[in-house]
């Protein structure tokens, strides 16, 4: 069984997808998920912070995240840019959570929605980012 704050980051990454595809505001697409009949099933407020922390920081966490690719931010798939952005967030902001478990979340959301060999430049990327945002954890 799927965790809350899985759910939540799978809610993140649809929200965060249409945002990409569509624009509009955070509010007014946080509003259109709660509406859902599945959102009591995840982390509101988990969810509400990932989608309004990326919006509002995403040149920011494309910056940080720029270095690690092999092509450019915008060349990215809608899908894996959005799962990008909200494992640098997570990574930037949830000390919390383990950089491993960031990652291997993420991973896990491109395996589900991302293209083919997706997870494996996720997993490629984020691992760059997090030995230079969680150094200390590295060890």
């Amino acid at each position: 069984m799927k965790g809350k704050r899985r759910k939540s980051r799978e809610a993140a990454l649809q929200a965060l997808y249409q945002w990409k595809l569509a624009g509009g505001e955070a509010e007014e697409i946080e509003s259109h998920f709660r509406q859902d009949e599945g959102f009591s099933e995840l982390d509101g407020a988990y969810f509400a912070k990932l989608l309004k922390g990326v919006i509002s920081e995403s040149g920011t966490l494309q910056e940080l995240i720029q270095p690690h690719l092999d092509r450019s931010f915008a060349e990215l798939s809608p899908v894996e840019a959005s799962i990008l952005l909200i494992g640098a967030f997570e990574l930037r902001h949830h000390s919390d959570i383990p950089y491993r478990v960031v990652i291997n979340e993420a991973v896990e959301l491109a395996k589900l929605y991302g293209g083919t060999d997706g997870h494996k430049y996720v997993n490629g990327v984020l691992d760059k980012l997090a030995s230079r945002l969680r150094a200390p954890e590295f060890g």
